[in-house]
């Protein structure tokens, strides 16, 4: 058992308040009970129901891991279960993943956990990864270590600074909210790749005018540029669920658009289901 399950819920509802910058007046609010009674309940003077963790953990959008977590200090059963995804009973959802992912073919697409590995991916991605050190493609993969690691993709984003703190700023992000201790190791092993240098070529230019930020990978046939999307599905129960992205990558010029596309009819008019890699 760690130490974060060993503290008393009124700390742990307390921790994630802060968090999540709220007042106790605001989280009260939101959660319709007196700001008396939520200090009562943070203090340990009173001790929360089942009903009031689930219910402060939903105003405070804990992770539904540590919604169990939360449970279990205040003395309940964990309600949540973390179902593997190749389960029977995940079967369904199973079904949908495979269907984004090769439905978004001829353009690049995957699905990760919460800590960045990778669960599945469809045939556009491996032809990314040509000059990828082996050792970084053995599961588990990941995403970030295989985009940043000197081995992996570092050497041929072309726009690698903005990229590299784009990456760096979503981690951040995602430890904010969440403190999860192994997003922070692997912030501080991905700072300790070298950086970019200031005297980096600057990016090709996109027409996105600064509202979105490409991802820009040279390769044989140029310099290709995608936008991405994640999704996460909805309004789910299952722990396995609620910690899954799609990341999914689209064309951001003619140049990409054609490429893709191209590649995908040369395989079809072949038969073969294998592409060139990139």
């Amino acid at each position: 058992m760690s130490s974060v399950q060993r503290l008393p819920v009124g700390q742990l509802l307390r921790d994630w308040r802060k968090r999540r910058h709220l007042s106790q007046l605001d989280l009260a609010s939101e959660a319709e009970i007196s700001s008396r009674h939520l200090s009562f309940l943070e203090t340990g003077r009173s001790q929360p129901s089942r009903e009031m963790v689930l219910r402060l953990a939903r105003h405070l959008e804990v992770p539904l891991r540590d919604r169990n977590e939360l449970l279990v200090a205040a003395g309940y059963a964990p309600v949540f279960k973390a179902t593997p995804l190749d389960d029977p009973t995940l079967q369904a959802a199973r079904k949908v993943i495979d269907l984004l992912l090769r439905g978004h073919e001829p353009y690049p697409a995957l699905a990760v956990d919460r800590h960045w590995n990778m669960l599945s991916s469809n045939r556009t991605v491996p032809l990314l990864l040509g000059a990828v050190d082996p050792s970084l493609l053995k599961p588990p993969v990941n995403v970030l270590r295989l985009t940043l690691h000197p081995g992996g993709l570092v050497s041929r984003i072309a726009n690698l600074a903005e990229w590299r703190s784009h990456l760096f700023a979503r981690l951040r992000r995602q430890i904010d909210l969440s403190s999860d201790p192994v997003l922070v190791d692997l912030l501080q092993e991905l700072s300790s790749y070298p950086a970019p240098s200031q005297a980096e070529s600057p990016a090709p230019e996109t027409d996105f005018g600064g509202v979105a930020i490409p991802f820009q990978l040279s390769t044989d046939q140029g310099v290709l540029s995608f936008i991405t999307t994640t999704s996460v599905f909805g309004t789910p129960v299952d722990i396995t669920l609620s910690e899954l992205a799609m990341e999914s990558f689209f064309p951001a010029d003619t140049v990409t658009l054609d490429t893709l596309n191209q590649l995908f009819k040369q395989t079809q008019r072949s038969g073969s289901g294998d592409l060139p890699m990139l």
